[in-house]
């Protein structure tokens, strides 16, 4: 079995972290394997990804053997990790046009919080938590930590997450507005494929358009972002979803959407 295991079932690809023994730590051969998955999600047989993990734990992040390992070899730094392993995973989530729910059970530490961080929809166990753990070594947030966090929760908190290490319940989650929902800990599968199963079944055309403008919203001025909207509302407008989710409103018929 792989590091990561996928299923396709009713336009839902399911990608599971799949090394629970070591808490779905990250070795680059691991991410590679969700990279590959990642693409597979374009395909257009996919209209929702979730992103879970097997075991008691999301991911605990990287696999620190590794990293000292390759560090044997003085022409290695820090940056070949993070660029072939989490920055691709990150643009993969954010650039692919299907929404991507995530479910959070256990620890989510370090890359594997802000992998989580940087999905369209998260979903916790209400036992899981959250923990930047980078300060505890020296090193500061990476796969979008630097980036995510203040915009999801402000500087004074993201500050915080990392100086101080603080660990954040998946209530705690919610209520800062990391995450979208917490539920109890055997309801979580039940949730998310309620929701991937909602989502997969909506003009997901419009979704990818809408994640167009969400990731420029933080660098566009107001008259940047209503030109992009104009123009994206155009494309969007012109989806075989919009002409069915108008043809269905005015015969007053539940649309049947083809993520086209």
């Amino acid at each position: 079995m792989g590091y990561i295991l996928t299923s396709l079932d009713q336009g839902i690809l399911t990608i599971t972290l799949n090394r629970p023994e070591k808490y779905n730590s990250f070795t680059e051969p691991m991410a590679l394997e969700l990279q590959e998955a990642l693409q597979k999600a374009e395909s257009e047989d996919v209209r929702c990804v979730i992103l879970k993990a097997n075991g008691k734990a999301f991911c605990a992040g990287q696999d620190l053997t590794e990293v000292v390992e390759r560090a044997k070899d003085s022409n290695y730094e820090l940056a070949d990790t993070v660029r072939t392993t989490y920055n691709p995973i990150i643009r993969a989530i954010r650039k692919l046009e299907k929404p991507v729910v995530c479910a959070v059970q256990g620890t989510a530490a370090g890359a594997g919080a802000n992998i989580a961080f940087a999905c369209d929809i998260v979903i916790a166990a209400k036992s899981a938590q959250f923990v930047q753990a980078f300060s505890k070594i020296g090193l500061i947030p990476d796969s979008g930590g630097t980036w995510f966090l203040p915009r999801l929760v402000g500087f004074a908190r993201t500050n915080a997450m990392y100086m101080l290490d603080d660990k954040i319940s998946a209530k705690q989650a919610v209520d800062l507005g990391l995450i979208y929902k917490s539920v109890e800990d055997e309801n979580l599968e039940d949730e998310i494929n309620s929701i991937a199963l909602k989502l997969s079944k909506m003009p997901t055309m419009g979704f990818g358009i809408y994640k167009q403008a969400m990731n420029e919203t933080f660098s566009n001025n107001l008259d940047q972002q209503l030109e992009l909207e104009a123009n994206l509302q155009t494309e969007a407008g012109n989806t075989e979803d919009y002409k069915e989710g108008v043809e269905a409103f005015l015969e007053k018929r539940k649309p049947e959407y083809k993520g086209k």
